[in-house]
């Protein structure tokens, strides 16, 4: 059973860092593109940013410039950083593959007081 496991969520105030990461099954990993996701109440999951394995990442126009995703290979796990938040990034953030089909994980909730 392929497992997806998110960390480093928390309550961060408006402008503040957080880093997100997921430990990816390692036959997964090397081969698919990852993305990050989220999903805030009431909304549809939107997809905030991808990175192929060889490392070409692709972001929402909302969080460019803001957030970076990477991957390392040794630990097999893929990060978000999340720089200069802002009240509209509150969410629980997923990671899965680009095309969805691993069952998802529980996600880490992202909160943000102004």
């Amino acid at each position: 059973q392929v497992q997806l496991v998110e960390s480093g969520g928390g309550l961060v105030q408006a402008g503040g860092s957080l880093r997100l990461s997921c430990i990816v099954p390692r036959n997964i990993f090397d081969d698919d593109v990852m993305a990050w996701y989220r999903q805030a109440p009431g909304k549809q999951r939107e997809t905030v940013a991808t990175i192929s394995s060889d490392d070409f990442a692709t972001y929402i126009s909302s969080v460019k410039g803001r957030f970076t995703i990477s991957r390392d290979n040794a630990k097999n796990t893929v990060y978000l950083q999340m720089n200069s938040l802002k009240p509209e990034d509150a969410a629980i953030y997923y990671c899965n593959r680009l095309d969805r089909q691993l069952p998802w994980g529980r996600g880490t909730q992202v909160a943000i007081s102004s």
